[in-house]
Parts: C-alpha cells; structure tokens; sequence
C-alpha cells in the first residue's frame, strides 16, 4: 500500500479514536455504576458500598481525565488533515459538537470535584446529586457525539448551499437521524458490558486469592447481573441495528457478510473464510445456507442483493469489515456465555466458588473494549469511501497537506500515546491489584503541591498590614 497523505491522515485518526473510544466506553458505564454503589449506601446505610464507591472512584477519576485528553487531539485534526470536510460538513457537526460541550461536558465538569473530593465536604443528597450529575453528564455526551456520527452515516435535515456545504434544513431530522437510536442504544449498552466485564474481572481476580473478600464478592455478584441482563438486549438491539444498516447501507451489510455474489433464493450465512476483494469471492467458506437471508429478511428464501450490484469504486474493504465483525459478535455470544454461567453458579450457590468461572470472567475483562474496537472499526471502515454517506468521499475531504508532515506527526503521536496512556492504564491496573477493604481511603482530599515543597512563611499578626506608602528604607 502507497502510504500518500491520505492514508497517512485516516491512519492518524484511527489510531487516536482507537485510543479514544476505550476510556469514555468505561467511563460512561463506571459513572453509571458509582450512582448506584452511593444509591446503594444511602439506601441500606452499609458501608460495604461506600467502600466500593471509593475503590471504584478512584479509577473512574484516572479513566475519566485519560478519556479527555485523549479527546482534545481528534478535534484538532478537523482543522488540520481534514480542514475541507470541516469546510463542507461545519454548518451541521460544528453545532451539534459545540451542544456536546456546553450541555454534557459542562455538567460533567462543574460536578466532578464535588463527586471526587466533596464526600465529606458536603452532605451525602448533595453529593449523590453531583455522582448522577456527572453520569447523566457521560450519556449526554455520547448522546450528542452519536448523533454527529450517525448524521455522517445515514444524513438528513440538510441543504446545499451555493458553496457546495452542507447547511442545516431541520434540525430535528439532523440529531434524530435513521440510524441515531440504533446506535446511541448500541453504544450505551457497549458501555455497561465493558464496565460490567471489567468490575467482573477484578472481582474474580480477588476472590481467586481470597473467596471471603466482601467487596470481591459483592462486585462480582453485581457484575454477573449487569452482564446477564445487557448481554442480550445488546444482542437484540444488534439485530435491529443490522437491519437499519442494511436499509441505508446496504454496501457495509454485503461486506459484513461477506456477499460478493446476489442471491435471488435465500443467502447463505459465511461463519468463516478468507474474503478476497479483488476476485470477489470468499476463499474457502464455511456457511450454513439460507440463514443470513432468515437473519436479515426474517425469511429463508429472501433475495439478498451482493457487492455486485454495487460500483466497485464504492465498496468498502471488505476483509477488514469482515473480520471485524465476527470478532464483535464472536465476543458477544462469549458475553452472553459468561452471563448464563454465572447465573447457573448464583442457582447453585456456588458464585463464589467457582474457580473456572472466575478464570473465564478474568479473561473476559478486557474483551469489552476489544468488541468495542471491533464495532467501530466496522461501522467506520465499512461506510467507506464515504465520509458523509453517498455524499462527500473521503479523498475530497482531506486537506491538502504532504505526506512527509502527516507521517511525522503520526509518529510523534504514537510516542507520546503510548508513553502517557501506556503509564496511565498501568496506574488503572496497579489500583485494581489491590483488594477492596474496609475503611477505603478514597480520593486524596488534600491539597496537592505543585510549585515546591517550601511551606510559605508564617504570618506575623502584630506584624502591620502595608498601605502602599512606606518608604524604600521600610520596605
């Protein structure tokens, strides 16, 4: 592959949203997760979840403030590597991100440090009211964060203007695009099963060392319920999800499937093979037939259209696409595998004593963000060669820049990313190593020095105030 500015510049993106989109996921579903612990607290009075609170509180503050810097950097690169898509689509994201901002961020913002360092500062109504603020604050970023995305995938509500930009007609049918409940309800539940995996995988990661740890075996039991319970409904809203998609991209569905060919009699489903652009096949298919047509159609002998009824300058690579996708849903049926087993343990009261299901929930912890990922690169890499959907291709939204300047700064951040996240999600893990216990420390609520170890000196109270008009001698 020539590596030319354009590659280079979706290379950068990628590789920034890729280290992006795994923190707000956590994020979203941790804060989620403390409103409930503090919920929890004040309802029973028990200090088992104010521990918990505190344990999980630290690492929410840790992958919150990550997730935020690692934010700011993909909105630079509107301006710089893709300054003629923010050109053309400003009029209409540019609103939409700046709502992002003032409602979400702001929210989020103004309650942090109460929720972070306000416990025993302010009463516990308030400072429940400023954990809910912040995870309300965390769904009404990805509220308007989807939308953004999802009018690129499936847009409406716009007009052209003579400039050739794309100008807002209807704002409504802008935020409440096709695609856009699908997706925010497809995001969300990613959140929680990612949270819900990773509380799961430090509860079992504890309670392998020490099966009477109440805080391991309280967010255990938590998490096996959360992962029981949105398992499914992920599956479910995937389904719709996948169906939406193949009404307004059809191009991403025959490429998630594999379908180079039509199938005028009902299309088989492809589990696996090695899908082959350039010859339009898929080497060596294992397909069980006419399912996708049930999957997609509800009905076996449905006709499916395939890649050949579609331009090829306008298909999407379909190897990564393809791959992409059974990794998402292979780790979704894991998902949904690892929730019937815990409830099969809860049934027989051995939750707590079940050292291969803690080893299964230990190696699921991390493969939340990894379906993430997957997801993502599916919807991204299969709405090409669009950038706008059947509207602005992506080699007319790039700015003109040459390759050599995009190729260094996408060295320059893969450096510092994988130096400052590196630290970071090492320090996340150092704080999970440690079972939760009973008088949890929480936040530091002391201040911190930044400008020196030196205590400022002492003031002299018969010491007399100066009025500005002392000699130089007195001085």
């Amino acid at each position: 592959m020539e590596l030319d500015a354009l590659i280079l510049a979706r290379m950068q993106f990628a590789f920034t949203v890729a280290f992006h989109i795994v923190f707000p996921a956590f994020s979203i579903g941790l804060a989620s997760y403390l409103a409930v612990l503090e919920a929890l607290w004040l309802k029973t009075g028990r200090d088992l979840y104010l521990n918990l609170f505190k344990y999980w509180l630290k690492i929410f503050a840790v992958a919150f403030g990550m997730g935020v810097v690692s934010g700011l950097v993909m909105s630079y690169q509107f301006g710089t590597n893709w300054s003629v898509f923010s050109d053309k689509a400003g009029p209409v994201i540019g609103p939409l991100m700046a709502y992002e901002v003032l409602s979400a961020f702001f929210l989020e913002a103004g309650f942090l440090g109460v929720m972070l360092f306000g416990l025993n500062r302010v009463g516990k109504k308030l400072h429940f009211l400023a954990t809910l603020m912040v995870a309300i604050g965390t769904f009404a970023s990805a509220f308007w964060i989807l939308s953004v995305n999802s009018w690129m995938q499936t847009p409406q509500g716009y007009a052209i203007n003579e400039v050739g930009q794309f100008v807002p007609a209807d704002w409504f049918k802008i935020v409440f695009n096709p695609s856009f409940p699908y997706r925010l309800a497809h995001m969300l539940l990613a959140a929680y099963l990612t949270t819900g995996l990773v509380v799961g995988a430090v509860g079992a990661w504890h309670l392998m060392k020490e099966r009477t740890n109440k805080g391991a075996r309280k967010m255990f039991a938590m998490a096996m319920g959360m992962i029981l319970v949105a398992a499914p409904v992920q599956i479910f809203i995937g389904d719709m999800h996948g169906l939406n998609t193949l009404e307004h991209q059809p191009a991403k569905v025959m490429a998630m499937e594999g379908h180079f060919e039509s199938h005028p009699d009902g299309a088989p489903l492809i589990l696996f093979g090695i899908p082959d652009r350039e010859a339009a096949t898929v080497h060596g298919a294992v397909e069980i037939p006419k399912l996708s047509s049930l999957i997609l159609k509800h009905d076996p002998n449905a006709p499916l259209a395939g890649l050949d009824t579609i331009d090829r300058a306008d298909w999407p690579p379909v190897e990564i696409v393809f791959w992409s996708f059974r990794v998402m849903v292979g780790l979704g049926m894991a998902m949904l595998m690892l929730g019937l087993w815990g409830l099969y343990a809860r049934l027989r009261k051995r939750l707590y004593d079940a050292p291969w299901l803690h080893r299964f929930a230990l190696i699921m912890g991390p493969m939340g963000f990894v379906a993430v990922l997957a997801g993502w690169i599916t919807t991204e890499v299969g709405r090409q060669p669009w950038t706008v959907y059947g509207l602005l291709r992506t080699a007319d939204s790039a700015a003109p820049l040459a390759a050599p300047a995009v190729a260094t700064s996408l060295a320059a951040f893969a450096v510092v990313y994988f130096t400052v996240f590196g630290a970071g999600v090492f320090y996340i893990l150092r704080l999970m190593s440690h079972a939760p216990h009973r008088d949890e420390p929480g936040v530091a609520e002391t201040p911190i020095r930044t400008a020196g170890i030196t205590p400022a000196p002492a003031i002299d109270p018969d010491r007399p105030i100066p009025t500005g008009e002392e000699t130089d001698h007195e001085r």
